[in-house]
């Protein structure tokens, strides 16, 4: 199975699992009253867009380079996690604010009513079925070195962390009495800020790549490292590294024996470059400068 079908038939596991939780989730919020079930619903009905999203980018993002994209289209896969956040973040707006109305009344001297037992049993089942999606999604998002399917993944464990803090308000609600109806939307504004920390983190992550930033440090030390392993390659210098969707690029000049012949010069850079594939993938774009060694 290609990696495009791959990412593909863990999207549709997941966007299952969502329509279900999402469905299930705004009925026992409506029917047993419960503002933290309806706002976790939100936060699944955000996943399943999130999933649509995947679907539409990764396809693009699997093409080969072109005559209009010479280092491929990887970078719609980092689009697609920039929209992943974007759709976190706008999600965890609205719950906040829906739990800071509720909040209000309650202060205002409003009496809010319990949640219903439904509720309850509809945040445990969440939990569940949401840690087995995340563990599953980031599993095969590692396997295929994707950072679209990687931050789905975190989308499903965030969801299944609103649960759990839904359960503890919801719980609360229910089984504290009534002075304490006001535990459901807090624990709805306690979800928001949970996703609004994670949508923070996809987004700067998805704006670094976008905006061409480099390679974590030890990367680049890794880089480095193997390239002077070779015995004809010394001093490498002005490393330049990006990343582009699920691959990377390396650009770095070398120097090799002034006297060697040019066959020499390139047949040695060209096992460099193998090298470097071989670590970190046969789509890398690799390019080297190949310099004499300065006398001493």
């Amino acid at each position: 199975m290609t990696r495009e079908k791959e990412i593909y038939k863990v999207t549709l596991v997941g966007s299952l699992g969502n329509v279900i939780l999402l469905t299930f989730k705004f009925m026992a919020g409506i029917i047993a009253n419960s503002s933290a079930m309806i706002a976790d619903a939100v936060h699944s009905l955000s996943d399943f867009i999130t999933d649509l999203i995947v679907l539409v980018f990764v396809r693009i993002s699997s093409k080969p380079q072109d005559e209009s994209h010479d280092y491929g289209h990887g970078k719609f896969e980092t689009i697609a996690s920039f929209f992943i956040g974007l759709a976190l973040a706008a999600a965890a707006t609205g719950i906040i604010f829906s739990g800071c109305m509720k909040l209000a009344d309650w202060i205002g001297g409003e009496q809010l009513k319990a949640p219903g037992m439904l509720a309850l049993w509809a945040a445990l089942f969440s939990i569940l079925v949401k840690e087995l999606l995340y563990r599953y999604t980031v599993v095969k998002g590692k396997q295929l070195d994707s950072q679209a399917v990687i931050a789905n993944a975190w989308h499903h464990r965030s969801d299944a962390l609103s649960s759990i803090g839904a359960t503890i308000g919801i719980g609360g609600a229910i089984l504290l009495g009534k002075r304490w109806t006001v535990l459901d939307p807090i624990a709805s504004i306690v979800v928001g800020f949970m996703l609004v920390k994670v949508s923070v983190s996809l987004l700067k992550n998805s704006i670094g790549e976008l905006t061409e930033s480099s390679l974590p440090e030890e990367t680049e030390r890794e880089i480095e490292q193997i390239v002077t392993s070779h015995p004809n390659v010394t001093e490498p210098h002005n490393l330049r590294t990006r990343r582009i969707g699920n691959h990377i690029a390396i650009e770095l000049h070398i120097r090799m024996d002034g006297d060697i012949s040019l066959r020499e010069a390139h047949d040695c850079a060209t096992e460099v470059e193998r090298e470097l594939k071989k670590r970190y993938g046969e789509s890398t774009h690799v390019t080297l400068h190949m310099e004499p060694i300065k006398p001493k």
